[in-house]
C-alpha cells in the first residue's frame, strides 16, 4: 500500500540497477542490470500495460519478446520469404549496441503516439534515468534501456516499430521496383529483395534512418549478398564460386537444393555456438555422475534450440565433439590417466549422453505480411 501511495503522489524514486556482465561468444561482454524487488514489481506492471497497448499495433514481421512467438517462428518466416517469394538479394544488417543506444529523448515521443496518460510516461522516464551501480559507484544513464529490466524488451520493440518496421512497410516498400520483406527479432533483422537496385536503395536509406534515430550499423558485420534460387548460377557465371551465406539467430543460412533438385534454403549451427569444451574444463572436478547429468542438460538445451530441419549433421557432430571433450577433461582431473576409451565407453553405457533429436520443422505453418 505504501508503494501504491508513492506511485500515486509521484514521490516514487526507482533505485539504480546493479551492473553485471555476461560473456559473449565473440569475447565481448554484455552489460545487464539487476533490479531491486520493488522495481521488478513496478516494471512488470508497467510492461503489461505498455504491451497491452502496443501488441495489437506491432507488425507480423516482428518476432522478439512477443507472446506466442519465438526464434523458430522468425526462422520459418524467413525461410518462407526466401523460398516462396523468390528472394534474390539479402541484407544481413547488424546494429551497434541497439539496447544501449536508444535515445532517451526520442523513445518517449514514440510512446506518446499511443499512450496519452502522463503518469505512464512519467514512470518510463524515471526508469530510463535511474542509472546503474557498478563496483560501488553510481553512473547516470544518458541513453539506452537497461537489459535485464522487465520494461526493456517492450520499450525496445516500440522503438524498433517506429524506427524500422513501420517505416519499411508503409514508406520504403512503396518506392521499390518489386517487393521487399523484413524479418525482425529484437535487435536483429534480415531484409529480403527481388531486385538489387531495391536492396541498395534500402541500404543507403537505412543508414540515414538509423542516424536520425541515434543508431548506427556495424559496417564490418553488415553485408548485402546475392542469395536465392539464381544466386549459385549467377556467381558461377561470374567465376565467384559458391553463393555467400549469412547468420541469423544462431544459424548459418546457405543455398541448397531439395531431393527433387528444387531450390532450398538450409541452415546449420553457426560457428558462434557455445563451446562445451570450455565448460567441461572448468567443471571437470565434479563427481562423474553429476558431471554427465549436467552435460546432458546442456545437450538437451542445445538440441531443443538447434534441432531444426536440415541441421541433423551438425547436432550429431556437436554430440561427438562433446563426447571427445568429456573424455579429454575426465583424463585431466589429475596427473594420473583416469580412462582409456574402452573404460570410457563402458561408463557411457551406464550414464549415456543425450542423443540428438529434431524438435522443430521449418515447414510448420509460417506466414508473413
Amino acid at each position: 500500500m505504501e508503494l501504491v501511495e508513492r506511485l500515486r503522489n509521484k514521490s516514487f524514486q526507482p533505485k539504480p540497477s546493479k551492473r553485471v556482465y555476461i560473456s559473449k561468444d565473440n569475447g565481448d561482454r554484455r552489460p545487464l542490470g539487476i533490479l531491486s524487488l520493488e522495481d521488478k514489481m513496478v516494471q512488470m506492471a508497467l510492461a503489461k500495460i505498455i504491451g497491452a497497448i502496443y501488441e495489437p499495433v506491432f507488425l507480423d514481421c516482428m518476432y522478439g519478446f512477443r507472446p506466442g512467438r519465438g526464434c523458430h517462428d522468425a526462422l520459418r518466416a524467413l525461410n518462407w520469404v526466401i523460398e516462396k517469394k523468390k528472394t534474390q538479394w539479402v541484407l544481413d544488417a547488424d546494429m551497434k549496441s541497439y539496447f544501449d543506444r536508444i535515445p532517451h529523448k526520442k523513445l518517449p515521443d514514440c510512446l506518446k503516439v499511443k499512450i496519452k496518460d502522463p503518469n505512464i510516461l512519467w514512470l518510463v522516464k524515471k526508469y530510463l534515468k535511474a542509472g546503474v551501480m557498478e563496483d560501488g559507484s553510481y553512473s547516470r544513464t544518458e541513453s539506452g534501456t537497461i537489459q535485464g529490466g522487465n520494461i526493456s524488451p517492450i520499450l525496445a520493440n516500440v522503438y524498433m516499430h517506429y524506427m524500422l518496421t513501420l517505416w519499411f512497410y508503409q514508406k520504403e516498400r512503396h518506392t521499390f521496383r518489386k517487393e521487399g520483406w523484413l524479418v525482425n527479432f529484437a535487435d536483429d533483422f534480415i531484409a529480403c529483395f527481388c531486385e538489387k537496385e531495391d536492396a541498395e536503395k534500402f541500404y543507403a536509406d537505412l543508414k540515414r534512418r538509423l542516424a536520425d534515430f541515434g543508431l548506427v550499423l556495424k559496417e564490418e558485420k553488415t553485408k548485402l549478398i546475392e542469395f536465392g534460387s539464381r544466386a549459385q548460377t549467377s556467381r558461377e557465371t561470374k567465376g565467384e564460386g559458391k553463393a555467400e551465406t549469412f547468420d541469423f539467430l544462431g544459424f548459418t543460412h546457405y543455398c541448397s537444393k531439395s531431393r527433387k533438385g528444387l531450390f532450398r534454403v538450409k541452415r546449420r549451427t553457426s560457428r558462434k555456438a557455445s563451446d562445451m569444451s570450455q565448460w567441461l574444463k572448468k567443471s571437470r572436478g565434479m563427481k562423474v555422475s553429476l558431471l554427465i547429468k549436467k552435460v546432458n542438460q546442456k545437450l538437451r538445451g542445445h538440441y531443443q534450440y538447434y534441432g531444426i530441419t536440415d541441421n541433423s549433421r551438425m547436432m550429431v557432430r556437436y554430440c561427438y565433439e562433446t563426447r571427445k571433450a568429456l573424455f579429454k577433461w575426465l583424463n585431466r582431473r589429475s596427473q594420473r590417466r583416469s580412462y582409456i576409451w574402452d573404460e570410457f565407453n563402458v561408463l557411457l553405457k551406464y550414464c549415456p549422453l543425450e542423443k540428438p533429436k529434431i524438435y522443430h520443422s521449418i515447414y510448420k505453418t509460417a506466414t508473413q505480411t
